[in-house]
């Protein structure tokens, strides 16, 4: 019985929270000068995968096909969320900003990024044409916000097109705490923003903290895109930034697995005592009528590996590096449906001389219904060669799934999406 009340009590708080912010942005029309607006997503489907571990028997990897429903966030398409951006006119061409974004599990009502209230982002910050802006709180790195636009995650494949397991981030599966970001104006279609991200381990500045600078170029057709990003203590600072996260002897970027569970993030799992991440990368895309074709370079290192940030079981030195090149086209049949392809090849040198090499072609379809609404498939397969981060024989592991047991591995999405 105290369970359920410890339940229904943290249940009810949240709703206060909720009906509180709710309350603010009906009564928002009160001042002529400020706004408050509710925006969401709901994003479920129906996910088939070839093959998906389940354990391991006398060392062995064993897997099996798995069906299920999901959400986007973890599959295809966008994922499911909703949140609040207000804005007041300060004068003088400045405006105060804020966005408090909650991500959630559509099968399930469970709150998504850990079991936090406002995962997805919650910042507060100033805004002005001519100057730019100054935001504060839980962000997007720069990398995301200057690379990410022209990847297939996030223009119609969600995360299984991601790179594997999301090494450069770019699938959106980390936000970075305790984050100031200044971004630029537009001027002539270019654009920059830099992020600082404290570490606040007394005595040591560099501990645990994350810098990211970016910027871009659109003009017409054309998009360009650079970013960089550098994490101190990656296993805490990036990858432990949520509340299901543990210290330095917990592995946060992904785990060995066992005998009755399967690995988690084979791809980079091993890396986990990196003293520091790199990630850097360029991104163009460009516009031919109703076709936009597009390419994406990133390079990711584990540098420093066998520092005290986190556990070396297989007693890594040294450093990892993942190189990946993603092609990606659409092409707008017409007004209610679009199709959509991508090629991405990642190659691994690791420690020790290991090799991995991670081949990864994607496509979808998406037919709207309204412009809020659409239906869609979304489908991937991955092959992988070589040895991985755990040191053994590489797996497919395409993002957001369980991994394969094998180097082969299929998934299939199909869904709804109704943004609100």
């Amino acid at each position: 019985m105290s369970n359920q009340a410890d339940k229904n009590a943290k249940f009810g708080k949240n709703a206060r929270v909720l009906a509180s912010l709710a309350s603010i942005g009906l009564s928002s029309t009160t001042f002529a000068q400020s706004s408050v607006t509710l925006y969401g997503i709901v994003d479920p489907d129906v996910v088939f995968v070839s093959n998906a571990q389940t354990g391991k028997v006398s060392g062995a990897l064993h897997g099996a096909r798995q069906y299920s429903m999901l959400d986007g966030a973890t599959s295809a398409y966008i994922g499911s969320r909703f949140g609040f951006r207000g804005a007041e006119d300060l004068g003088g061409g400045t405006t105060a900003i804020f966005t408090l974004e909650n991500g959630f599990n559509a099968t399930n009502g469970a709150l998504g990024q850990g079991g936090l209230l406002f995962g997805r982002q919650a910042f507060v910050g100033l805004s002005s044409k001519s100057l730019g802006a100054i935001t504060a709180g839980r962000q997007y790195s720069s990398v995301v916000d200057y690379l990410g636009p022209f990847t297939s995650v996030n223009q119609w494949g969600g995360a299984i097109t991601a790179h594997p397991d999301d090494i450069d981030d770019l699938g959106l599966t980390v936000r970075q705490n305790n984050t100031i970001k200044i971004a630029s104006s537009n001027w002539m279609g270019f654009s920059a923003n830099f992020m600082y991200g404290f570490g606040g381990v007394p005595g040591s500045m560099s501990t645990n903290q994350v810098v990211s600078a970016g910027a871009g170029y659109t003009g017409g057709p054309l998009r360009l895109g650079v970013g960089y990003l550098t994490a101190y203590d990656p296993n805490i600072s990036m990858w432990g930034a949520q509340p299901n996260a543990g210290g330095v002897t917990t592995n946060n970027i992904g785990s060995f697995g066992s005998a009755t569970t399967p690995e988690r993030n084979p791809v980079m799992a091993g890396y986990a005592s990196a003293h520091r991440e790199e990630v850097f990368g360029a991104a163009a895309s460009y516009m031919l009528g109703r076709v936009t074709v597009g390419a994406v370079y990133t390079n990711t290192r584990f540098i420093g590996l066998g520092s005290e940030s986190g556990p070396n079981p297989l007693g890594y030195v040294g450093s990892a590096m993942f190189n990946t090149v993603e092609l990606n086209t659409s092409w707008q049949i017409a007004p209610a449906l679009s199709v959509a392809a991508s090629y991405s090849y990642t190659a691994m040198l690791g420690p020790n001389a290991m090799k991995a090499h991670y081949n990864q072609a994607n496509a979808g379809v998406h037919y709207y219904l309204s412009k809020r609404t659409d239906v869609y498939m979304v489908a991937a397969y991955q092959r992988a060669a070589g040895v991985d981060s755990l040191g053994q024989p590489a797996v497919a592991s395409i993002n957001g799934m369980t991994p394969s047991a094998s180097k082969q591995q299929f998934v299939d999405s199909i869904g709804i999406a109704h943004r609100f």
